[in-house]
């Protein structure tokens, strides 16, 4: 098991703004411990409009929509946790410090602040949804030691990085894609552009050294040919 040198641990960054560039005052969060799972839900939102002169319901796909993580957050106090201290006042002042970064909410748009959760391999835009918070061990004075919050947050996509990952074909939009067994960047320009020769700029522009060998799973930004062919 790693130290507590090499331990990271997982981060919410709060901002107030949809573009993530304006940082929420103390809106910073590192888990006491990091959780044991995490959980993506996925919902695809469908078109049941009846056509005209028909009887059945054929339900037309319109967008996926952005994914719900839920995380669970363990808050303990109790001394049980090495790297945590035990407190007089348990861990209200952790749950406080939580709650303002998750669920206060930005003064221009009165609703939660966007975050960006950060972990490994996760990585994670949106605002909180929902939570439970449910305090399970107590001081003899009532003061909490430990407790378990149980967050939903709803993804947030920008709207310029939505319209690419709608899989719009319009040269003019930047794309996202992810590399399939048997894509060639010369292949999937082709796909994106009508013409292979871009190929080349779109290995720089992604940092790719290798382009004959392209890995399954990778994902590639093909850029606008007005950037790439000036």
């Amino acid at each position: 098991m790693a130290n507590d040198a090499q331990l990271t641990k997982l981060k919410i960054v709060a901002y107030k703004d949809p573009e993530f560039n304006d940082k929420a005052d103390d809106g910073e969060f590192n888990t006491l411990l990091n959780p044991e799972k995490y959980t993506f839900k996925y919902a695809i939102e469908s078109n049941n409009d009846q056509a005209s002169g028909t009887s059945d319901l054929s339900p037309k796909f319109n967008k996926k929509l952005p994914e719900d993580l839920e995380l669970e957050f363990l808050f303990d106090r109790t001394g049980v946790i090495p790297q945590v201290s035990s407190d007089e006042e348990g861990i209200i002042e952790d749950i406080e410090k939580f709650k303002k970064v998750v669920l206060d909410y930005s003064g221009e748009e009165h609703k939660p602040y966007y975050v960006i959760i950060s972990w490994g391999t996760l990585l994670f835009k949106g605002s909180l949804k929902e939570m439970d918070i449910e305090f399970k061990l107590f001081k003899p004075n009532g003061a909490p030691l430990r407790a378990v919050a149980k967050a939903k947050f709803q993804g947030f996509v920008e709207d310029d990085l939505r319209v690419a990952m709608e899989n719009n074909q319009s040269p003019d939009l930047t794309h996202l894609r992810i590399v399939e067994e048997g894509d060639t960047l010369p292949l999937m320009s082709h796909r994106i552009y009508g013409d292979s020769k871009y190929y080349l700029e779109v290995a720089r522009v992604n940092n790719i050294g290798n382009f004959r060998k392209l890995k399954a799973g990778t994902r590639i930004s093909f850029p606008p040919i007005a950037k790439t062919n000036p």
